[in-house]
């Protein structure tokens, strides 16, 4: 495997990620904290960060338990900590470099290079510049602007970039990659979907034995994985709960239910509509419904957890960027949105955590789903928020609204589907605004809510942008949605990416 030690780079995970697609595991760990090195350990890759090396509170880790001894490959700040903490000199550039760079290439010899072009374009980030190398270090790599845009350290396996290789603009960045952690680091490319699937339901095997084992389904893509592969570790010992609180789409509890029917998992489907409507009643506060969401939960979980006798484990569908963000550089971020999995079970139940996919990002748990023979139609599904349809609805919640966004929600997946669209697209949902606004119906005045449509590509939900629908399948959508939904008059598409705004509304 590959260490990737963080800095606090926005694209940290982004490295992680080309060096998995190329069949390769990696795994980031804080700068502050560097894991033991075992003999599984094949390289090292420091990552970009915000901070100058030249500022005193910049992370300047000892790097002497590896550099020298396996590869190393400085990226970024990785590259000027790497020059100024051995003797070279960073300096502020004359003007911040920041966007697409045409790299030449000086030793096409050299191993970080070999099969890339004379030039190629590549992808810059920085504020400072290296403006002077130690002696036993070797420039392979240019740029119009930048001298220092790659080197070697000569008598070690340790390189340094200037650039972005794992940027989707620098366009020979994955071969560079792979030049690293195949060529160099000599690692294996064996790292597939079918071989985590392998070796996880026999690392569970061992870890749970006979225990029983409880989870929480969703019917989304992560918990269904989930369930699947503790299911063929520990089969009827796998205990599954689907809590129905009513904020749902519609249909949703018993169609889940019934493609689980398929699949010989042991589900109990439980429905607490009046419990959740009751507690989020008048309740507007974005935060205060994921919260008493969260916490009704938890009760109704744990009251059928515990008509399980002897369950041991609790099992959550948490994903590596959830684990990344709880241990990153910075800490964890200050604001988190509640309603994160199943938060506060673990300590309410007194029992012990298994999270059969907290090495692998979101389209990761896609090929794992694929590999195990899950339905696509399952595998295949938009993420839908833990909170369901309560943080859709601006406001107050209540059975009529749900009832409405549940309708147009129906009509908007469908249609999405029927065109051929829904693949397209990361995430769509509706939003129930609290506005009304006027509307002529026949000879009717009417004074109805407006609904916002929105649907976003994205990788894995950190940025996102929209999509752009056509203009025909929007405006038959918005006929639709008015003539078949009672209570709405007006239609509106969402056209905003995130960053700046978030994906849902609340």
């Amino acid at each position: 495997k590959i260490i990737i030690l963080d800095f606090g780079s926005q694209y940290t995970q982004l490295i992680a990620r080309r060096v998995r697609e190329l069949n390769v595991y990696c795994e980031i760990h804080p700068c502050t904290k560097c894991p033991e090195l075992d003999d599984s350990v094949r390289g090292v890759i420091l990552s970009g960060s915000p901070f100058s090396v030249r500022d005193e509170r910049a992370p300047k880790p000892d790097l002497s338990a590896f550099k020298g001894k396996l590869p190393l490959l400085g990226v970024c700040y990785g590259a000027q900590y790497l020059a100024q903490a051995f003797g070279g000199e960073v300096q502020p550039s004359a003007s911040r470099e920041y966007g697409r760079a045409m790299l030449t290439v000086g030793d096409a010899g050299d191993r970080l290079m070999q099969g890339l072009p004379a030039t190629t374009q590549v992808w810059m980030s920085h504020g400072d510049t290296i403006t002077r190398i130690p002696d036993n270090y070797r420039v392979v790599a240019s740029t119009a602007d930048v001298r220092v845009a790659a080197y070697r350290i000569e008598g070690e396996p340790t390189w340094a970039i200037q650039f972005h290789p794992e940027v989707y603009h620098s366009t020979d960045g994955t071969q560079l990659l792979k030049n690293f952690v195949v060529g160099i680091c000599g690692c294996a490319q064996s790292w597939t979907p079918d071989s985590f699937v392998e070796s996880t339901v026999q690392s569970l095997r061992e870890k749970l034995g006979d225990d029983k084992v409880v989870l929480g389904l969703s019917g989304g893509v992560d918990s269904t994985v989930a369930a699947v592969l503790l299911h063929r570790a520990i089969g009827k010992n796998l205990y599954c709960i689907f809590v129905d609180s009513g904020l749902l789409r519609k249909n949703e509890f018993d169609d889940v239910l019934e493609s689980y029917k398929g699949m010989g998992l042991n589900v109990k489907g439980v429905k607490a509509h009046e419990r959740f409507f009751g507690d989020l009643a008048g309740v507007s506060d974005p935060e205060r419904k994921r919260k008493i969401i969260g916490r009704d939960f938890v009760e109704v979980f744990n009251d059928e957890a515990q008509r399980i006798r002897d369950v041991k484990w609790l099992a959550q569908g948490t994903i590596y960027p959830d684990v990344i963000e709880s241990m990153s550089v910075n800490g964890p971020s200050a604001t988190i949105k509640s309603h994160h999995n199943v938060g506060g079970l673990p300590e309410k139940m007194h029992l012990s955590i298994v999270e059969p996919l907290r090495l692998l990002f979101k389209d990761e748990v896609r090929r794992v789903g694929r590999a195990l023979g899950i339905d696509p139609q399952l595998i295949g599904r938009h993420p839908f928020p833990g909170p369901g349809l309560a943080i859709r609805i601006l406001g107050a919640v209540t059975p009529e609204k749900v009832e409405i966004l549940q309708n147009v929600d129906k009509i908007y997946i469908d249609a999405l589907r029927r065109e051929g669209l829904y693949d397209q697209v990361w995430q769509a949902g509706a939003i129930l605004l609290p506005v009304q606004s006027v509307g002529v119906m026949g000879d009717e005045r009417t004074y109805e809510s407006c609904v916002a449509l929105r649907a976003v590509t994205s990788t894995d939900g950190m940025t996102a942008d929209w999509v752009h629908l056509p203009y025909k399948f929007l405006a038959d959508l918005s006929n639709e949605i008015i003539n078949k939904v009672r209570g709405v008059n007006r239609v509106v598409y969402d056209i905003s990416s995130k960053p700046p705004a978030t994906i849902e509304w609340e």
